[in-house]
């Protein structure tokens, strides 16, 4: 549930670009990282099937809030109701950048889910720290230039799109690594409660398998 819901509201969050300092950020940052912890999380307790079912869930109800929104917004107002432009605006989320935050969630999260299922089971999961960083290396990156390039080039200066690329990969790279403490504590404390600790030996790493 927390894993769907940090999915929904940073795709509509991600619309917007702000500036720290140096920094161009897209504002579904503020909240997306979450999204490749909880991954690592579910991964490493539960295993790539478990994760791969979850990653769908994921995608299914972010498309359904699109498609919601979308009727929402080319519903008739109601007379007098003065308010349709701003809810157009804000919620009348672009298909591009729908389409490009889905297919980078997709991309990012499996490549992301396979990366730490493989050094899982090749480190005889020791060092859950060098597997959850070098997981969210990999996935974000992938996840961050497919978002970046499918929803803002030819919109952003090329300078401005390269920077607000390099800005946002640091900035979730630098959230997974201060975040490994609370990584710890999750996954301890659910292969306690659940008796879990699956390792995805022969495991069908097919992302479009449901079983």
């Amino acid at each position: 549930m927390a894993f769907i819901a940090v999915m929904l509201i940073s795709t509509v969050a991600a619309q917007k670009l702000f500036v720290i300092g140096p920094l161009v950020l897209p504002a579904g940052i503020l909240l997306f990282p979450l999204a490749y912890i909880f991954g690592d999380v579910l991964t490493e307790v539960y295993g790539y099937a478990r994760s791969r079912r979850i990653v769908w869930m994921g995608f299914a109800m972010s498309l359904l809030m699109a498609l919601v929104f979308a009727l929402a917004v080319v519903l008739p107002p109601a007379p007098g109701w003065p308010l349709q432009e701003s809810f157009a605006a804000v919620l009348g989320m672009v298909p591009r950048v729908v389409f490009a935050s889905l297919i980078a969630y997709l991309c990012g999260e499996f490549i992301n889910a396979y990366v730490l299922a493989k050094l899982k089971v090749r480190t005889s999961g020791r060092h859950l720290w060098l597997r959850t960083i070098s997981s969210t290396l990999i996935g974000e990156g992938v996840d961050t230039t497919i978002f970046m390039t499918l929803a803002f080039a030819g919109v952003l200066p090329t300078p401005v799109l390269l920077s607000a690329m390099v800005s946002a990969y640091i900035v979730k790279v630098g959230y997974e690594i201060a975040a490994t403490p609370l990584t710890y504590a999750l996954v301890n404390a659910l292969k306690r409660a659940e008796g879990v600790d699956h390792y995805d030996v022969g495991t069908n790493f097919n992302p479009f398998r449901f079983d």
